[in-house]
């Protein structure tokens, strides 16, 4: 028999690796400790829900808007600031962050406001924060069809009684990135125990006492947005116009700026369309070449407008754009002022002139021209001096043109407003656009039965409920034609609308100034505008048969609204 053999050690279990592997064990050991610990905080932090004070209706935001405290208010408006201040320029998807109209409050809230230690017979003291409450919660009330994004503080009325309150607000439904900004009288009625209720709210507009006043502001010529292409605020309809004429402060100013111009040309009095598309080549090569656009302001209206059916000079560019939201983005100067200026200092200083008289020298070639004004001049042979050439064939790839620089006119858009106003913003809207084919029953027997009223309301029954309101924007002169809309609609036109542009309107007041003096005209273009626009802002929007050649005339092949 063999001897019973010793056991085999391992070599770890030698005595000289004991402390080795102890400390190996322990190493282990805290690295698990570790694992487990950051796991029980990730489960902690991932399921702890905190008080928000943002979202949770328990807390200050409703309070704010429910509290009879004697909170007071402060910012650079003292307003109240809600989603739009936490909102980038042009992204609607913020709109309803934070949105006073998501706030439930209670039905006595929203009609009452108990004032301690009133006077009843002294006036409502309109700066009062429980009157400001009392004034916010009954707008949000009454108009359901728009958010509110910020309230201006309120201001007396001229009675003893009434308070005016500005804000600013989108329609729920709406599609532009366009702020509104409204300001309303408040009648308020207070009762023995010193209880107050607002009893009507004015019509659009009527609180003129929150209107914001523009401060003065000293005449100076800045070279904005060069080399750069300004990113687009949102636009706020509703505030006072400032587009008076930039001019240059100084004579070291004007030297040291560098300036284009076009002259001349086939572009005038051609259809308006054309005259945006040649303009927005020029502001582009302008911005290309890090240079001041010097503009012509007087415009050629084209004789499609006119009620005399005649071409019509001497219309100001100011009639139908926003020249303040372009002088602020871009660097402009008006013609008139230049060479005023340049009269005085180009010898002096010794400016010098580059002349270019054919289209087809490119932006590129002249970036290294040095000469303080390069002007381009047009010759009187169509289509070729058409300015928009210039950004055609090579040049097409480089020059941008800067669409977000041309607004229409805050005037023409305030009448916008405010016939969506009056129709409580919660309308449906169709388009239907009638030509001399559609209006010529023997020759075009097809084309009249696509827009009769019997086929158009046949197409609406489809999409928009009976007894809706209807806007109807059309060229048609007849509205007697849409009648038997009118069994199953309220229609509205833009003709029932006119008191807002007739000699006792705010439009009427400051075009005259605007055109020293001498009454303007809402031509046809002005109403194309705004047709157009209150068409947008339908809450269903219906486009129709359309059998006219498209105003996109001329050689161009691009229609585009400015907004």
């Amino acid at each position: 028999m063999f001897g019973r053999q010793p056991l085999n050690r391992s070599g770890s279990f030698r005595a000289e690796n004991l402390g080795q592997n102890a400390m190996a064990m322990i190493g282990n050991l805290c690295f698990t400790l570790f694992v487990l610990g950051v796991l029980i905080f990730t489960i902690i932090a991932a399921t702890y829900q905190p008080e928000d004070p943002l979202f949770h209706p328990s807390t200050k935001l409703t309070t704010f808007l429910t509290s009879t405290s004697n909170a007071t208010f402060r910012s650079d408006e003292t307003v109240l600031k809600t989603g739009e201040d936490f909102m980038p320029s042009n992204q609607s998807a913020f709109g309803t962050f934070i949105n006073a109209t998501d706030v439930a409050l209670s039905d006595s809230a929203t009609t009452t406001a108990l004032v301690p230690d009133c006077d009843l017979n002294s006036r409502i003291d309109c700066t009062d924060p429980e009157v400001f409450h009392l004034l916010m919660r009954s707008a949000i009330d009454k108009f359901q069809d728009i958010h509110f994004y910020r309230f201006g503080k309120s201001v007396p009325g001229p009675d003893d009684n009434t308070c005016d309150l500005a804000w600013r607000f989108r329609p729920k439904e709406g599609k532009t990135a366009s702020f509104y900004k409204d300001y309303r009288r408040f009648v308020i009625s207070r009762s023995d125990n010193c209880t107050y209720s607002v009893i009507s709210i004015g019509d659009y507009h009527s609180g003129v006492n929150a209107r914001k006043k523009r401060k003065n502001q000293k005449p100076g010529f800045e070279s904005t947005a060069k080399g750069t292409e300004a990113s687009a605020p949102v636009q706020v309809i509703g505030e006072a116009v400032n587009d008076s004429l930039p001019v240059v402060a100084s004579e070291g100013k004007f030297k040291s700026g560098r300036y284009l111009m076009y002259s001349g040309g086939g572009d005038r009095c051609k259809s308006m369309n054309h005259y945006i598309w040649s303009f927005l080549c020029a502001l582009g090569e302008a911005q290309y070449l890090n240079r001041t656009l010097v503009m012509d302001l007087s415009i050629c209206l084209s004789s499609m407008y006119t009620s005399s059916n005649q071409n019509e000079e001497g219309k100001d560019f100011r009639f139908y754009f926003d020249f303040e939201h372009l002088k602020e983005s871009a660097s402009v100067l008006d013609q008139s002022q230049f060479w005023t200026d340049w009269g005085k200092w180009q010898k002096k200083d010794g400016l010098t002139l580059h002349l270019v008289e054919d289209f087809r020298i490119t932006p590129m070639k002249l970036r290294d021209v040095n000469d303080v004004f390069i002007m381009r001049k047009f010759g009187s042979v169509e289509p070729d001096n058409y300015w928009y050439r210039v950004c055609e064939g090579e040049a097409e790839s480089v020059i941008q043109r800067p669409w977000h620089l041309l607004w229409k006119s805050r005037r023409l858009m305030d009448i916008v407003s405010a016939i969506s106003a009056r129709l409580n913003w919660d309308f449906d809207s169709v388009h239907v656009e009638r030509g001399e084919k559609a209006r010529n029953t023997e020759l075009w027997p097809n084309l009249a039965m696509d827009t009769s009223p019997a086929n158009l309301l046949a197409t609406l029954r489809e999409k928009i409920d009976d007894g809706r309101h209807l806007y109807v924007a059309t060229n048609e002169p007849d509205v007697s034609f849409f009648d038997p809309l009118k069994d199953k609609y309220t229609t509205h036109f833009l003709q029932d609308y006119s008191d807002l542009w007739d000699e006792n309107s705010e439009w009427y007041l400051e075009t005259k100034k605007l055109n020293n003096g001498v009454p303007v005209e809402f031509d046809g273009y002005m109403r194309v505008e705004v047709d157009t626009e209150v068409f947008l802002r339908g809450k269903k929007q219906i486009e129709t048969f359309n059998d006219l050649t498209s105003d996109c005339k001329d050689g161009i092949n691009t229609c585009r609204s400015t907004s």
